[in-house]
């Protein structure tokens, strides 16, 4: 069975993606691919480095996802841009994985965590999308303490991702992960959601 894990940043996507893993699944994270497929002398760093230039290296020539970041997030037309250059790769990196995956076992639960799953299409071949919801003001803020955003930055970074009440419209299972829920609480509901999916 193949199951896609969504969110948005600072929802507890990353809590839901740990603890299912722990529970058994095969889990393939697409913001793990995302930085394999734009590592130096490959085609999509290459693309990368064509359309920002070089002000978005370190100095070990890796690119700084910080400052592409910075970039992208503030325009909407670059971000389109980045995203058109890394998501075919990202889909192909996943597609391999999942097909190596169901050869070695064709029975086994596959996650697969990606904060774009309904941006770039790859709900579509899911039997299954799980979204794990925040509200808005509990994301700001979470980004204020985790990151060190201003609210300013933390409202960007928001307002550049799809709004979870759309993505929830695409989900078949919601984790809420809302103020007031204790980490307990929401490891709880994963465990329903998992013993649900399991279910033939």
């Amino acid at each position: 069975m193949l199951i896609g894990l969504t969110g948005g940043i600072a929802s507890g996507k990353s809590l839901a993606a740990k603890e299912l893993k722990r529970l058994g699944v095969y889990l393939i994270d697409a913001d793990e691919i995302a930085r394999e497929v734009v590592k130096p002398g490959l085609p999509a760093y290459k693309d990368i480095i064509q359309e920002f230039g070089e002000g978005i290296l370190h100095p070990n020539q890796t690119i700084n996802r910080k400052v592409l970041g910075s970039i992208v997030f503030s325009n909407p037309e670059l971000r389109t841009r980045l995203e058109q250059i890394t998501h075919p790769r990202i889909r192909e990196k996943i597609d391999a994985e999942i097909a190596a995956i169901k050869a070695k076992n064709p029975k086994t639960v596959i996650v697969v965590d990606a904060a774009l799953l309904i941006e770039a299409g790859l709900n579509k071949k899911m039997d299954k999308v799980v979204v794990v919801y925040a509200d808005e003001k509990t994301q700001i803020k979470r980004l204020i303490k985790r990151s060190g955003f201003t609210m300013a930055e933390a409202k960007k970074r928001i307002a550049s991702q799809m709004p979870l009440l759309e993505k929830i419209k695409y989900a078949d299972f919601v984790i809420e992960n809302i103020e007031g829920k204790s980490k307990e609480d929401v490891t709880k509901e994963i465990k329903k959601v998992f013993e649900r999916l399991k279910l033939p």
